[in-house]
């Protein structure tokens, strides 16, 4: 999604323009502030405990409690970063790749000398939400993506150096391609195609571009699976995997954690609209719909290959589901996020069966399968279904501030869209690569064999999931 940090009136003052009669008092809805208050409240349980239970309940017995703990605490150690610096880089005026430090420590927020509070812009002129609530809403976006990653390498990393890899990607990974995706100084200093023009030149250097991203479909899903899939080749295979049996311990907890994913993700698109609005509701029903496509797809797709639906095949399907719809459920209507939803499920069943052994890493819980094919499907179809003609959303022209059908071309975004795909996938690539060498260096990255064997819970952290 595309979103914006700068007041109004500090943007029109900065493009040079006169300000509209609006301008001069953005109006903060009471509404708009409590439905993202939810909506961040909705995506924090994403992670502790949806994702810690999809996740925890898919590993060994032995290995539960280390993977709950990997969860739990990269969301807080990732949450004081955002903070203290991550915010800032993410979503203030820098260059087109990365912020300035103009809200390092959230100064510049709260000013005593006047005891007022800083506005966030939305997407509507002169519609604003209180910068603290986004503050708070962009936060469990960065944790809840650095969490996605350990899944890729789980079992066998040193605790230590799951958490360091974590502060080194968050800075040098997630914060770039944020801004580059979703920073822009808004919508209320735009007037006419110049101040069009130089809101734009301010921007990061995907959104310059016009890559469509309403929730995370690059930032989020791509950046993350790039990333563990680098971590399941660095730190190599798990031990006896292949020979050995890996089933998942508990479906139970991962069918809870998957319906806390699936409740949280509405707050995760739909209040990426920053707005309780027509847009909200667009993206809520697109979450829904997809989702249990993608869920009924993949469990047919199994059932057709393999004899018999799985719960887990259930649960991954709606996962991808939820996945691919993240970078369209603002832009596309109701039967482009059918569509992607049963595109989805089969294309992800392929993804952690067929390419997994293709690829041959051990990547433990499907992250890139999941989240990395059903990113990049996401976000080219994108481009597809947000074609006013397919009944989506075209792109909405500021200069007029109505929605422009005529300007919308499918190849010229789907286009876009790939490059912003291979742009995060490289810039993934390299920042995860280099981190995992660092953190190889430093504190090592796998524990010892025969911790391994005996599991992660008892070895690193001195208890168990269950007591006979």
């Amino acid at each position: 999604m595309k979103r914006t940090m700068t007041r109004v009136l500090a943007a029109a003052c900065a493009l040079g323009t006169a300000l509209p009669a609006w301008a001069a008092a953005p109006v903060v809805n009471k509404g708009d502030t409590a439905w993202m208050l939810v909506a961040t409240l909705l995506v924090a349980m994403m992670s502790i405990p949806g994702l810690a239970l999809f996740y925890g309940g898919l590993v060994r017995a032995k290995n539960m409690l280390s993977v709950l703990l990997q969860v739990f605490m990269i969301f807080s150690v990732i949450t004081v970063l955002w903070y203290l610096y991550g915010y800032s880089l993410a979503f203030t005026e820098g260059n087109a790749f990365i912020g300035g430090l103009d809200r390092a420590l959230l100064r510049g927020i709260w000013d005593p000398s006047t005891a007022t509070f800083a506005t966030a812009a939305t997407f509507s002129k002169g519609v604003a939400i209180p910068e603290f609530v986004f503050v708070a809403f962009q936060g469990t976006f960065a944790a809840i993506t650095c969490g996605l990653i350990v899944g890729s390498f789980a079992e066998r990393m040193r605790f230590s150096a799951v958490l360091l890899f974590s502060v080194l990607w968050f800075t040098f990974g997630y914060l770039p391609i944020a801004h580059m995706v979703w920073f822009w100084p808004g919508p209320d200093a735009i007037t006419d195609a110049n101040s069009l023009a130089k809101a734009t030149s301010q921007a990061g250097w995907l959104w310059q571009k016009g890559a469509l991203d309403f929730a995370g479909g690059t930032v989020v899903h791509i950046n993350a699976a790039v990333a563990g899939l680098v971590g399941a080749f660095v730190v190599g295979k798990r031990i006896g995997y292949g020979r050995e049996h890996m089933a998942p311990h508990s479906l139970t907890m991962t069918m809870i954690g998957a319906s806390l994913l699936w409740i949280g993700w509405f707050g995760f698109n739909a209040g990426s609209a920053l707005e309780a609005g027509d847009v909200a509701a667009l993206a809520f029903v697109n979450t829904m719909l997809a989702t249990a496509a993608a869920a009924v797809s993949w469990l047919l797709g199994e059932w057709v290959f393999k004899g018999k639906p799985s719960m887990l095949g259930a649960a991954s399907g709606a996962v991808a589901g939820l996945v691919a719809i993240t970078p369209a459920c603002g832009f596309v209507g109701p039967m482009g996020g059918l569509v992607i939803g049963l595109v989805a499920g089969l294309v992800c069943l392929w993804g952690v069966n067929g390419l997994k052994r293709m690829l041959g890493a051990d990547d433990s819980l499907d992250v890139f399968g999941v989240h990395g094919v059903g990113g990049i499907l996401g976000a080219l179809l994108t481009g597809v279904f947000a074609s006013p003609g397919l009944g989506g959303q075209g792109i909405f022209d500021y200069v007029t501030n109505k929605m422009s059908a005529d300007a919308y071309s499918i190849g010229a975004q789907v286009w876009v869209q790939a490059q912003a795909v291979l742009t995060t996938i490289v810039w993934s690539t390299v920042v995860a690569l280099i981190a995992y060498k660092l953190v190889d260096l430093t504190v090592g990255l796998r524990v010892p064999e025969e911790q391994e064997r005996e599991g992660l819970d008892i070895t690193s952290h001195g208890e168990s999931a269950y007591h006979s």
